[in-house]
């Protein structure tokens, strides 16, 4: 008797240990998964911060040109039109023979090896599409010319606002932004099926940039859609516009892989842009579109337009970017009123205001010989037989003087809101700060909206979200994105929606995987989370003289020490990147036994290489600090995209560049500067290799190896 209730009883302190254990490991286990969680939480605000950074300095560098245009305007017709083609507002409005003729120039040679596509096309077509692009293949440009000529007729027929119903089908399918992630949009189809009569689909936008086959991305899509007019829908992006693509890689890999048809190709693309449709609405009672709303938006209004007046948000209408009462404009043409007047030219003397920005123009000239050259020889690799009538691969024949209807500031605004507009948590309507462009809209404006057109839901994209949606505004408001890996692998799951005649959507998500299904939680997190801190950490050191200056502010006694509250003050003043910085501090900075930042330790780990020893360290940091609007600049002011500007240009590029950023470079470390990057001293200069050799460098970066 006694021999059996001791067994028991040990039994039962066997099953009490034991149940102890599995709880143990599970509080064990929930608290490392919460830390992993929130390692990869703040890796994704700091990307998503520097991202909304990067976009709101794009806005105002647009907004500075913008106002460039419009102030020399008013002095010299000369002066207008270079400006307008910077800006890129020539429009490509050309017959259909004219096109069709020039595109039969483009001879197809013998050695190419990819599809051929005759119009209209098949399925069968797109299918050789898929299967090409999947091994890397790449279309000859004659296709692509024609593909993207077709595909603007066939938006020309499409109205701003596309109504959809689920009726004549069983669900459609909506896809959020892919920004050039080919293998995204391959997974989808793999899982979701090809578009087709019975399989519709929406993608709401943003499909290029960042990623390195938006190109590819373009074709399949507008494949799709010459096919499937009526089952395939597409919604314009803020990506869809040529200005943002000169920043984000879109430009820059159309010109890598067509080379001397590079530039045909982007004017045309930049007409196709502004014929997107802007939004769709399913039956009645779902709105699409890719940014979102604002407390003035009407649909009504965006129904009716002429849209395709719009060939970029970031080139406001002439009313819109007057003075005014404007202080920030105001401030810009004293400004500019101030640097044409100190400016001298080499020989000493004033430069007027005409004259500096005359010299843009005619400097073009001097590097004829070397542009034409080079373009020249990308011509010969890819076309068997070059084609003596166009001169820069340009159609001559191709009209470039159509000049659209004036688009008006509600026009302008009514877009920019729908396009770059995000949703916030609290009630209002306010200017979308971190973007620098839009709003952030509360959930009584979606609920307004939605009341007034009589709309159950909003469905926008625009946003990363780590698990590749969210819903919002008590369920009214859905953001999908569907580019997974989007900062780095890992980083976030795609996903798309699926929508019933119910609208109730079913969400769909999924991960392209090359070799995070190899490694641990831990493995894959610590990647997104060093990377975000490399990121991090290069953007504090380009703000290093700036950072200095705040921090010592706060250190009167000159110690090296401040309080992590001060640190983080001076910090987000200088950055505003508003991050949760006492949470980052034991990463990016040395504390003392007392706890105080040793806030020069915030620059041990990196430093700024200097590929050409003449430069002086000011002026690196400036290059590093700014390259990405130097790219910009030096993009608009090389109107073929070669590549290459003369050193006149150069300095004229950055005549522009201290005029927007007001930065203290003086000429002659400009004119020192210029000849020591012109290597074979022909008088051009390849800025994309210029920009690239200054760069930050991570000293011990396999100190946080994972």
């Amino acid at each position: 008797m006694g021999c059996g209730i001791s067994i028991k009883k040990n039994q039962a302190n066997k099953s009490e240990r034991a149940i102890k254990a599995a709880i143990l490991i599970q509080r064990w286990y929930r608290s490392y998964v919460a830390r992993m969680q929130l390692k990869r939480q703040y890796a994704l605000s700091i990307f998503q911060s520097i991202e909304y950074a990067e976009e709101q300095a794009q806005l105002q560098l647009s907004n500075f040109f913008t106002f460039m245009l419009n102030h020399v305007n008013e002095f010299d017709p000369d002066i207008k039109s270079h400006f307008v083609s910077i800006m890129g507002d020539c429009n490509m409005a050309s017959s259909d023979p004219a096109m069709t003729e020039y595109e039969r120039r483009i001879e197809v040679p013998a050695s190419y090896y990819g599809p051929r596509l005759s119009f209209p096309l098949t399925a069968a077509d797109i299918n050789a599409l898929l299967q090409a692009f999947k091994h890397h293949q790449q279309l000859h440009a004659r296709y692509v010319l024609q593909l993207l000529h077709e595909t603007r007729k066939v938006l020309q027929q499409m109205p701003n606002i596309t109504h959809l119903s689920t009726s004549y089908a069983k669900e459609i399918t909506i896809c959020g932004d892919l920004h050039g992630k080919l293998d995204d949009l391959l997974l989808i189809f793999y899982k979701n099926g090809l578009p087709s009569e019975e399989n519709p689909y929406i993608f709401n936008g943003d499909f290029v940039d960042r990623g390195k086959n938006s190109t590819e991305i373009l074709i399949i899509l507008f494949a799709f859609l010459l096919v499937y007019p009526n089952h395939l829908h597409l919604n314009r992006g803020n990506h869809e516009d040529h200005i943002m693509n000169l920043r984000y890689g879109f430009t820059k890999e159309v010109m890598k892989k067509y080379q001397c048809h590079g530039t045909t190709i982007l004017h045309l693309l930049q007409d196709v842009y502004s014929w997107l449709p802007l939004a769709t609405i399913i039956d009645n009672k779902v709105l699409i579109l890719h940014g979102g709303i604002s407390d003035t938006t009407d649909l009504n209004f965006l129904n009716l337009f002429q849209r395709n007046k719009l060939k970029s948000v970031l080139n406001p209408p002439k009313s819109n970017a007057g003075t005014g009462n404007d202080p920030q404009r105001a401030a810009l043409t004293e400004a500019y009123s101030h640097q044409v007047q100190t400016k001298k030219s080499n020989s000493g003397s004033h430069v007027s205001s005409k004259e500096a920005l005359r010299s843009m123009s005619a400097s073009s000239n001097s590097r004829q010989y070397s542009k034409r050259q080079h373009l020249d020889n990308l011509c010969h690799r890819t076309v068997s037989h070059p084609i003596p009538e166009v001169q820069y691969c340009k159609p001559s024949n191709v009209t470039t003087a159509y000049t659209s209807p004036e688009l008006t500031p509600k026009e302008w605004k009514q877009v920019v809101d729908i396009l770059w507009s995000d949703p916030k948590h609290q009630n209002g309507c306010t200017p979308n700060k971190h973007r620098g462009g839009g709003c952030c809209f509360g959930p009584d404006v979606t609920a307004r909206l939605l009341k007034r057109y009589n709309l159950k839901m909003l469905i926008r994209s625009h946003e990363c979200k780590e698990e590749g949606y969210e819903i919002s505004h008590y369920g009214k408001v859905i953001t999908i994105f569907s580019a997974s890996n989007y900062y780095e692998e890992g980083s976030n799951r795609g996903a798309y929606i699926k929508l019933n005649p119910d609208l109730i959507p079913r969400f769909v998500q999924y991960q392209v995987r090359k070799s995070t299904h190899k490694r641990t939680l831990h493995q894959r997190v610590s990647t997104i989370e060093l990377s975000a801190l490399k990121c991090l950490r290069e953007k504090i050191y380009i703000h290093k003289s700036e950072l200095i200056a705040a921090f010592r502010q706060y250190d009167r006694n000159g110690t090296g020490k401040i309080s992590p509250s001060e640190w983080v003050s001076a910090l987000e003043s200088v950055l505003q990147l508003d991050l949760p910085w006492r949470t980052l501090r034991s990463r990016l900075v040395c504390l003392d036994q007392d706890g105080n930042v040793e806030y020069l330790s915030s620059f041990d780990d990196v430093e700024i290489t200097l590929p050409i020893k003449e430069v002086q360290p000011s002026l690196v940091e400036t290059l590093c600090r700014y390259k990405a609007d130097l790219e910009s600049i030096f993009n608009m002011i090389d109107k073929d995209h070669s590549g290459l500007i003369s050193i006149d240009e150069f300095h004229q590029a950055w005549k522009l560049f201290n005029l927007h950023l007001k930065t203290a470079v003086d000429d002659e470390s400009i004119d020192s500067l210029a000849h020591c990057i012109d290597f074979n001293k022909d008088g051009s200069i390849d800025f994309n290799e210029f920009l690239e050799a200054f760069h930050v460098v991570h000293k011990l970066e396999k100190k946080y190896s994972p």
